[in-house]
């Protein structure tokens, strides 16, 4: 899968007033009607079981030029200090990443267990455009692109 490019977004939640978050480089479109997105998270990584606590998601899709953020929220590790200097902008629920592509807000509808992974499908409730020149950001050949 390494030569198919791939959209690189930040999954982000709220969980008793603590934000995380974490990049992933497997968000789909799975349906207009109802608007449905769906991402593979690892098991073992640690915004899985907040995901599934939290249940809203926040997704930024990054632009180009966001490769410091998909590096920095590409760790897994606990969410401890990751929000120092991360600008984000001044929306409802769960942090969304300044200056992205595009943003959706979402409600976990479902999750399947997939491998390692969990296939999570969430119901998009509000998506927003960035900028009309924005450049996505992918992954393709196991680096960092734009189109």
């Amino acid at each position: 899968m390494r030569h198919v490019p791939a959209p690189v977004a930040v999954v982000t939640v709220t969980v008793e007033g603590r934000h995380a978050g974490l990049t992933v480089a497997s968000l789909v479109s799975l349906s207009l009607e109802p608007p449905l997105v769906g991402y593979a998270i690892r098991r073992d990584a640690a915004l899985h079981e907040l995901l599934r606590e939290s249940r809203e998601h926040a997704i930024s899709v990054l632009a180009a030029g966001q490769e410091h953020l998909a590096q920095h929220f590409a760790r897994g590790v606990p969410p401890i200090a990751l929000w120092e200097n991360v600008p984000v902008r001044d929306a409802d629920g769960p942090p969304q990443l300044d200056g992205a592509a595009a943003w959706l807000r979402a409600r976990l509808q479902e999750e399947h267990a997939t491998g390692d992974h969990t296939f999570f499908v969430a119901a998009v409730e509000h998506a927003e455009a960035g900028p009309g020149a924005t450049r996505p950001l992918v992954y393709h050949g196991q680096a960092y692109a734009s189109l």
